[in-house]
């Protein structure tokens, strides 16, 4: 006997109601719970919707000497926390990738080892790996990535759906005393500049002196004078100045002979955690005044101080090593003490071993921690100074913002804390104003860089005719409302004037690569091959010592 065609069809029916209920319930988890750092679905769905009308900057992400090789694929969602399919998910819609260098302790036989001449030749070997990943996934993903050289370049990108890249250097060590390849790395894209990181180096004085390099705190007096000519030089070529990471003598002075702001890329308030790699009231007030933004980074070290029982572990690990109890925070972050210049490397190599595998089982800090660190520097510096990093692959990420995948969670911390949706433009939108660029005023008497100056004219003005700081003005954005006004508050790109302009010397060299001249049509995704760009060498990592940014 045959069933009835109406029981026939609740048989078929029902699963596949079920399964098609199931599928949208997924779509709608995987849409706004996924990834939810804790927060109300009302805040998560604020945040999503915000995110898609904002234009979103994070000021310092480290570019690994592996991206882009099989398994770390630029299109792929891997492991790591920056690739081009985590920025899609999250909708970011630009970064400060940097080209970084160091003096690598760790490479070879019988390591660490003590800086010789040969680790600039290595260091710039770095700088040229990280380029070549950074050129090779524009050449390779036209239709998802692009190299912002102007703020313009940043707006058309955003409009074309694609990533962009701004391209930053930090560590002046590579360059040695050759002041010209600034004005290399300049026409080859390089925006935003920065002197330090940790240890010393002939240009500057670090926040960080490492003793293992024979570094002393205050070593130079802040800049060398190389350091003082290269700020001159950087504001020529229309480069803007880095100054995380510079001791406080070193960002004093560049406030001083710099005629554009300032930016501090990757850094939070020394309120939070009192070490010196942190900036000071006085040092927030500087970068403020030279019309300049604070980049509030997500690392967990910098946010929240160190647990009792971790500062108790590293106790036990000094008294080992002949060490008096910790002094103070910055000890307990690095192998700082000025003892450690004269062990042999091998000891070296045992202490920091062990003191970064602590630091390592440290509980990370929270994006409430992150919040309040902005809630401070916003309290000090004013809204229309501050903005975002996360410092990802050096070291940054912390609870809920662990990759770029995530930015929806800062989002949403900063809406659970009453910022209006235009404060929170500002703040992701805050290199956008300070990074290569600065904010339109009333015509002034300081000319872009490629015009004459005037030698009365010692300093741009950096405040508006009413006395206040200058502020961009409003724009439309991509995602304009039904009155075609866009969502980016008070300091979108429309309203701000480039000083990254090149001067008549880079003229010649400002003809685009090869490998980033427009194309048309879609490529075939790929990874980097090792004929795209030069390899990683043996040992590139920090080694078993861990991440000394910590």
């Amino acid at each position: 006997m045959t069933k009835p065609r109406s029981k026939k069809a609740l048989y078929l029916g029902l699963p596949l109601a079920l399964a098609i209920g199931a599928g949208a319930g997924f779509l709608v988890w995987d849409h706004w719970f996924k990834g939810n750092a804790g927060y109300p679905l009302e805040v998560i769905r604020q945040a999503n919707e915000m995110q898609d009308r904002l234009l979103s900057f994070d000021s310092h992400i480290t570019v690994p000497m592996d991206f882009g090789t099989a398994g770390n694929e630029a299109d792929k969602d891997g492991s790591g926390q920056f690739d081009l399919a985590k920025a899609a998910r999250g909708r970011l819609s630009g970064a400060a990738l940097t080209i970084f260098g160091w003096p690598e302790i760790w490479n070879g036989d019988h390591a660490p080892h003590r800086p010789t001449d040969g680790f600039v030749e290595e260091a710039r070997h770095e700088q040229e790996v990280r380029y070549q990943i950074i050129t090779g996934m524009v050449r390779d993903f036209p239709n998802q990535v692009g190299i912002a050289y102007t703020p313009d370049d940043l707006r058309r990108l955003h409009g074309e759906g694609k990533f962009a890249i701004f391209i930053s250097m930090l560590n002046a060590y590579p360059l040695g005393d050759d002041l010209n390849q600034l004005d290399l790395w300049t026409a080859r894209g390089m925006r935003m500049f920065g002197f330090s990181y940790i240890g010393n180096n002939a240009w500057s004085d670090s926040s960080r002196p490492l003793p293992f390099f024979n570094d002393s705190t205050d070593a130079l007096g802040g800049l060398s004078p190389i350091g003082q000519q290269a700020v001159q030089r950087l504001n020529d070529l229309g480069v803007i100045i880095d100054v995380s990471q510079m001791s406080t003598q070193a960002l004093e002075q560049v406030a001083h002979l710099s005629r554009t702001p300032m930016v501090a890329s990757h850094s939070a308030p020394r309120a939070s955690v009192d070490i010196p790699r942190n900036l000071s009231d006085k040092e927030l007030q500087l970068i403020k005044q030279s019309g300049g933004v604070v980049q509030v980074v997500g690392f967990p070290a910098y946010l929240r101080p160190l647990s009792q029982p971790t500062q108790d572990k590293l106790n036990v690990l000094r008294a080992r090593f002949d060490l008096p109890p910790l002094p103070n925070l910055a000890m307990a972050l690095m192998p700082g003490d000025a003892i450690i210049a004269a062990w042999p490397e091998q000891k070296f190599g045992q202490y920091a071993q062990g003191l970064y595998g602590i630091l390592e089982e440290e509980p990370k800090a929270s994006l409430k921690d992150w919040g309040d660190a902005v809630d401070y520097t916003v309290r000090k510096i004013g809204i229309d100074h501050v903005g975002i990093a996360s410092d990802f692959n050096d070291g940054g990420g912390i609870e809920g913002w662990n990759n770029v995948g995530e930015i929806r969670n800062v989002t949403a911390e900063l809406i659970q804390r009453g910022y209006s949706e235009a404060d929170i433009a500002k703040l992701w939108e805050a290199t956008s104003c300070g990074y290569g660029t600065r904010c339109k005023r009333p015509p002034s008497r300081w000319p872009t860089v490629d015009q004459p100056r005037s030698k009365s004219h010692d300093r741009p003005p950096h405040l508006s005719q009413t006395g206040g700081p200058a502020r961009c003005q409003p724009a439309p954005g991509r995602f304009a409302d039904a009155t075609g006004a866009g969502h980016h508050g008070n300091r979108s790109l429309d309203g701000i004037e480039a000083i990254v302009r090149p001067g008549p010397e880079l003229s010649a060299f400002l003809q685009l690569p090869g490998d980033l001249a427009p194309q048309t049509g879609a490529r075939r995704h790929r990874a980097l091959s090792p004929a795209d760009r030069p390899q990683p060498r043996p040992g590139d990592g920090l080694g078993p010592a861990g991440n000394l940014e910590a």
